[in-house]
């Protein structure tokens, strides 16, 4: 990989443009709240027209036995003859039956009658109908109803005489036919006359907000690095409100993951650009220092020794300066490294940025052992060090400034405290510890530094974190655990 491909991120699928189906009213939700609001009206008017229609022929039946009860009242004085031809016609045609029987507890009499059919199809005791029976009565009328004549019977008000009718069943159909037919008329301009304000209602409250919402997310989905594409939320209180805040800030998050991003992106462009040039300049430097082991100088044979360190590791980082570019560190080579010299070490590193005047302190028994990669663990105590340094030098109203540095083993794990009497964390960077171009201690900084310490004591397996403390000051405790001894090198040990 070029010096340019430490700033790519590998598996990251290229952007590509979904076709969006366009919305028509019927596909919309618009159309869709219309029609199911008008047919949820049609299901209820279809669970009272069941009863209705049943109810509807009941009557239909009973008015006709009741016109014929009443004919039957004024044949009930006349002598036991037959009634005139015109009277009979009148009675059948004010009952529309094609005969009318009067029957009492010892005879039976035929008030009128023409046409006498051979046969009667159906026959239906109206004197105590069921619900079910009436509703299967109707439905079985207009259906396969129509062209049957049926016997229909029933009392005469409270009394033990019994009516009996014989019916074409035409203009019973027929009559059931229209009362269906009105019923779905008025029925639709229920359902409309409910179905209409319920959708201008909703389509007000839900469907133009999610609307508004929708278009918000393709046209933040098309330019999310513009801050105008960003969701004004409605200030309202119910749900659709409460999704457009949740979405406002998840634009506005993601426009800051964004931006670092980019940061980071750029930052990893402009060190590949660098680290060739650097990496020459300090092998250069490497070369020349070198000479000064031959310098016949107490002073020199003194720094000289630190000073080839300083570049070798330097040169090191040079090596691996993008391995954060690619949000990875190496693995860790561990061995066991003397905790105290390395921090004299970082200690005497600092102390060359002129900074005299604040005392490093290291209370580290001098056998303790870590567990750890060196350099790494270098680089670890040498970023919280620094910062400690950079805070109290911003300090001016301390007597002393103080930046102390602990050690201590209990069983397998070491615990390393560094701390510091400064101003302590800023509340801002408490909120984003840790965090990349986020949790930046002084005005300027990138927070890169507790990011990479953070990364590389996790590599090691160990824990990092700010302690809380009654005294002013910061104060990072880091724990590292060695690593498990195999049975195999414990059974072969010396």
């Amino acid at each position: 990989m070029g010096e340019k491909g430490g700033v790519e991120r590998e598996g990251t699928p290229p952007l590509t443009e979904t076709p969006v189906p366009s919305v028509g009213f019927l596909s919309g939700l618009s159309g869709r709240l219309l029609l199911l609001t008008a047919v949820f009206v049609l299901i209820a008017e279809v669970l009272i027209f069941v009863p209705s229609v049943a109810n509807m022929r009941l009557m239909w039946l009973r008015d006709r036995l009741n016109t014929a009860a009443a004919a039957s009242v004024v044949i009930e004085g006349l002598p036991d003859q037959e009634l005139p031809r015109n009277v009979q016609e009148e009675a059948l045609l004010a009952t529309g039956a094609k005969a009318i029987v009067l029957k009492r507890a010892d005879a039976s009499r035929m008030v009128a009658a023409v046409d006498m059919p051979p046969s009667v199809d159906a026959q239906y005791d109206l004197s105590d109908v069921s619900t079910l029976t009436s509703i299967y009565d109707a439905f079985d009328t207009l259906l396969f109803g129509g062209d049957r004549i049926i016997r229909v019977y029933g009392p005469v008000g409270e009394t033990t005489t019994r009516i009996e009718l014989l019916l074409d069943e035409g203009p019973l159909r027929r009559a059931m036919l229209r009362y269906a037919r009105n019923v779905f008329i008025l029925s639709m301009i229920i359902s409309l006359a409910t179905a209409s304000p319920m959708f201008f209602a909703l389509n007000r409250l839900l469907i133009r907000p999610i609307r508004r919402m929708t278009a918000n997310i393709r046209d933040f989905a098309a330019d999310p690095s513009n801050p105008a594409r960003v969701l004004e939320p409605s200030g309202g209180r119910d749900e659709i409100a409460v999704a457009g805040i949740h979405l406002s800030a998840m634009q506005q998050t993601l426009q800051r993951t964004l931006k670092e991003q980019k940061n980071l992106a750029d930052l990893g462009l402009a060190v590949s650009k660098i680290n060739h040039d650097m990496r020459n300049i300090l092998s250069s430097a490497q070369l020349m220092s070198d000479r000064l082991s031959d310098v016949d100088d107490p002073v020199v044979k003194r720094v000289a020794p630190k000073l080839l360190r300083s570049i070798d590791r330097a040169v090191g980082y040079t090596k691996e300066v993008l391995s954060y570019g690619r949000m990875r560190e190496p693995e860790p080579r561990r061995r066991f490294v003397a905790l105290k010299p390395l921090v004299q070490e970082v200690s005497e590193v600092l102390a060359i940025d002129a900074r005299g005047d604040i005392d490093f302190v290291v209370e580290v028994e001098a056998g303790l052992q870590v567990d750890a990669d060196g350099e790494q663990l270098f680089r670890v105590i040498h970023n919280l060090c620094r910062n400690a340094v950079e805070a109290l030098s911003q300090e001016s109203g301390l007597a002393r400034r103080v930046v102390l540095v602990t050690g201590l083993r209990t069983g397998s794990v070491v615990s390393i405290a560094i701390d510091d009497n400064g101003p302590g964390m800023p509340e801002k960077a408490r909120e984003n510890l840790f965090a990349a171009f986020r949790g930046s201690v002084r005005s300027g900084g990138t927070g890169l530094g507790l990011a990479i310490a953070r990364e590389l004591v996790l590599a090691h397996g160990g824990t990092i974190a700010l302690v809380e403390k009654a005294t002013p000051g910061t104060l990072f405790r880091i724990e590292l655990p060695d690593r498990p001894v195999p049975l195999d090198a414990f059974r072969h040990r010396a």
